[in-house]
């Protein structure tokens, strides 16, 4: 019970802190998405230029939110795995192969 508690914890401390990443990532893509509006509405060429690597990081960080969910998805896989393979009598269940 105490291993569950334990794990429990992890798993909490897990999400809180993939979800303060993807949170301060979303900010900066919200910030680079104002700017990449304003420079498309200037139409000035040097800022139409600077949009392509300002779009370049947009996507960059979005792979970055794709690939922490993705990290977490694993992470809480395997929480489930490994709190079901014991029962309350502490036997380990058999899983199927």
């Amino acid at each position: 019970m105490e291993g569950d508690t334990q794990l429990d914890g992890k798993v909490v401390q897990t999400f809180q802190k993939n979800f303060g990443q993807v949170q301060n990532i979303l900010d900066q893509n919200r910030l680079l998405i104002n700017e990449i509006n304003q420079n498309h509405e200037s139409k000035i060429p040097d800022n139409l230029n600077r949009n392509v690597g300002l779009i370049r990081e947009l996507n960059n960080n979005i792979r970055r939110v794709v690939d922490i969910y993705a990290d977490l998805s694993t992470s809480c896989t395997k929480s489930a795995d490994a709190s079901s393979e014991g029962d309350s009598s502490g036997y380990k269940r058999s899983r199927p192969i």
